[in-house]
């Protein structure tokens, strides 16, 4: 379950009631799907062979296609991050630098965690995403995403653009590290 920590104020949030009520509040969509869907012997594997991304997404294809009913989106894909990625460090100093999108940056957690930095209504917070954990963040919003200690992910993403993941840089002087 997802937990989130306010930056400007250290506060932390935790519980899907009070989670789901702070994301809403910033116009952040949550969901939480039943990964135990994914066959086993894939569920906590980061070193994935196409076919087992395929076998992953057909195992969550209910709840991606519900969800795109739902939001429009038209096509996704399965990503994988781990210390066993080439070039990952590349990667991350890509994916952490904020930006904004001209729709929507969907993740859902099949394995591993994650975190969505995130402006919100009064400042940045981060969300810590588990296995399971669904996320939408609203497109202009600043925000970016990283890994967690465990260093390891693996994220449907869903997309409404066929052209994928666009990042658009956000120079923000109001962003804090952590």
């Amino acid at each position: 379950m997802a937990t989130i920590r306010v930056r400007n104020t250290n506060e932390v949030i935790e519980g899907e009631t009070a989670v789901r009520a702070f994301l809403t509040a910033n116009d952040v969509y949550y969901d939480h799907w039943d990964i135990s869907v994914i066959p086993a012997p894939l569920q906590n594997k980061y070193d994935l062979t196409d076919a087992e991304k395929e076998e992953i997404l057909a195992s969550l294809k209910g709840y991606i296609e519900d969800l795109s009913a739902k939001r429009g989106y038209i096509k996704w894909d399965l990503i994988s991050l781990s210390d066993t990625t080439p070039n990952i460090e590349e990667l991350l100093q890509k994916f952490e630098q904020v930006h904004t999108h001209t729709e929507d940056e969907v993740r859902a957690i099949a394995s591993g965690s994650g975190i969505f930095v995130i402006k919100g209504n009064d400042g940045y917070f981060d969300v810590i995403l588990e296995a399971g954990d669904v996320i939408s963040v609203p497109e202009g919003n600043p925000h970016f995403f990283t890994l967690t200690d465990e260093r390891k992910v693996v994220a449907v993403r869903l997309f409404i653009d066929p052209a994928g993941w666009v990042a658009h840089p956000f120079n923000d002087p109001a962003f804090q590290k952590a």
